[in-house]
């Protein structure tokens, strides 16, 4: 009976398989027991903890005890029971992945599994081989999300990390890479515009990773001269220079396996870029002023938002630095290119100032829509300094677009005249068929309405208006209007 599942493709391949890191919690559900005990078998030989029934009630019954990881599921033909149980435990079981089995030509039935939220099928009779492969397939995806959810509950849970916010398709992408980059200790390369979070990134990195107890040490390239970085990244002893009172370890030793983390990397000159890249390959580092070296053990995790690959062909960066360090390498997304993350990261800042302040503080929907415009050259940054000062320059819990900076402010004018300019040049006429008004009825209005929004006073207007003096005079002899004020 084991023929008309699997065909001859060899029971040799079973010790060439790997067996998954994790050992995942498979249930098998099939009718027919010889098809049910084969894939039993397989699967506990690959390495998978296996239960298995016949019948689908128990399988929703065994699933309540016990939610499993993968669910390998026949669908009987000519019932929709099978795609019923499909679409319930994607409903109930969101994180256990579905493998449809279909009978010979019931393409049909795998497509509206694949729709009720199966992630693979296989169709009868198969291979063990094929079994083994969807089951990989299966395996990966499963702990891939489980790292990813980890990883963002941790993220949630976080205080030290709650900054690190968004549910767009960047920052799920994000997410992705960093539940695999942070179980690992190679060098990571972080890059992206100022402000959008890459020491967050760092810390992330070094938070979720193998040696998290161990120090998280930054230094900014950028903001110390040479002679500091370097005794800064590898020491120096007594006497090395003046104020060296006494011997001091490096960031490199003093890591002791924890994560140093190099932002502004763009910024080190060549000489320091050759005295970092000697340690890397070597594993040690001299002292400034040492005859000795020293052994290192650190995890680098760098960071620019300069273009290295130019500075490579400049001659300004050397390449051979740039290979060592570039073994991950990550890109943040700016914040225009998420937009949708905005409301939740002004939310988040929102929250936490409301917190300091005994204030609950809420965005006018004027505010929000002017953010939401915003390009945010600055990045995350700039919002929440954004945010800072609307906080501190509103006289009430709700935050008014004249409280956001300047330019915001700008913006939403702006944005205002346009619709106002849209809804006076397209007026009605009766019964609702809508009509144009001319650019000279327009411009009368606007005369009008600056002098009695400021009671009268001419010279401001014109300054309000954009126009000289005499030009305004010119326009109300035009009109004939003497006072306009009285005009009606």
């Amino acid at each position: 009976m084991l023929e008309t599942v699997f065909n001859t493709r060899a029971m040799e391949f079973i010790p060439q398989l790997a067996e998954p890191a994790v050992r995942l919690h498979l249930l098998v559900v099939d009718a027919d027991s010889a098809v049910r005990s084969a894939c039993a078998e397989i699967a506990s030989s690959l390495g998978y903890a296996v239960e298995s029934t016949g019948d689908l009630g128990q399988a929703r019954s065994q699933m309540r005890g016990q939610a499993a990881d993968i669910l390998l599921v026949n669908l009987p033909a000519g019932s929709n029971q099978g795609l019923e149980m499909v679409s319930e435990i994607k409903l109930l079981y969101p994180d256990t992945s579905v493998i449809a089995m279909t009978a010979s030509g019931s393409v049909n039935a795998a497509v509206e599994a694949m729709r009720c939220g199966a992630s693979d099928y296989l169709t009868k009779p198969f291979a063990m081989d094929e079994l083994s492969t969807v089951l990989d397939r299966a395996s990966a995806s499963h702990q891939n999300d489980t790292a990813t959810r980890q990883l963002r509950e941790r993220l949630r849970l976080s205080q030290g990390l709650g900054s690190m916010i968004g549910r767009s398709g960047e920052m799920e992408k994000l997410y992705r890479i960093l539940s695999k980059v942070a179980q690992s200790t190679h060098p990571v390369l972080v890059l992206g515009e100022s402000g959008t979070g890459k020491e967050l990134v760092a810390r992330t990195i070094h938070a979720y990773g193998p040696n998290s107890q161990k120090p998280f040490l930054p230094v900014d390239c950028g903001s110390l001269v040479p002679s500091l970085i370097e005794s800064e990244l590898f020491g120096y002893v007594k006497g090395a220079f003046t104020g060296a009172n006494r011997s001091k370890d490096g960031l490199l030793v003093s890591a002791e396996g924890g994560t140093v983390f190099l932002d502004e990397i763009g910024e080190l000159s060549l000489d320091l870029q050759a005295k970092l890249l000697r340690a890397l390959q070597e594993k040690e580092v001299r002292p400034v002023g040492a005859t000795h070296r020293v052994p290192i053990k650190a995890r680098i995790v760098a960071a620019t938002n300069r273009d290295l690959a130019e500075m490579v062909e400049t001659g300004t960066f050397r390449k051979d630095l740039f290979y060592r360090l570039n073994v991950v390498n990550l890109r943040l997304p700016s914040l225009r290119a998420r937009r949708e993350d905005i409301p939740l990261l002004a939310a988040h800042f929102l929250d936490r100032i409301s917190r300091e302040h005994g204030t609950k503080f809420t965005l006018s929907d004027e505010a929000l829509r002017a953010m939401m415009r915003h390009d945010w050259p600055g990045n995350v940054r700039e919002l929440e300094n954004a945010v800072e000062r609307a906080c501190t320059m509103s006289s009430g819990p709700v935050l008014h677009l004249g409280d956001l900076p300047t330019q915001l402010q700008q913006q939403g004018l702006e944005a205002r005249r346009t619709a106002a300019t849209l809804d006076d040049v397209t007026g009605h006429e009766e019964g609702g068929a809508p009509t144009l008004r001319t650019l000279a009825d327009m411009e009368r209005e606007a005369i009008l309405s600056a002098i009695r929004t400021l009671n009268g006073d001419k010279l401001q207007a014109a300054k309000l208006l954009g126009i000289g003096k005499t030009t305004l005079y010119r326009k109300l002899k035009e009109y004939g209007i003497a006072d306009p004020l009285r005009e009606e």
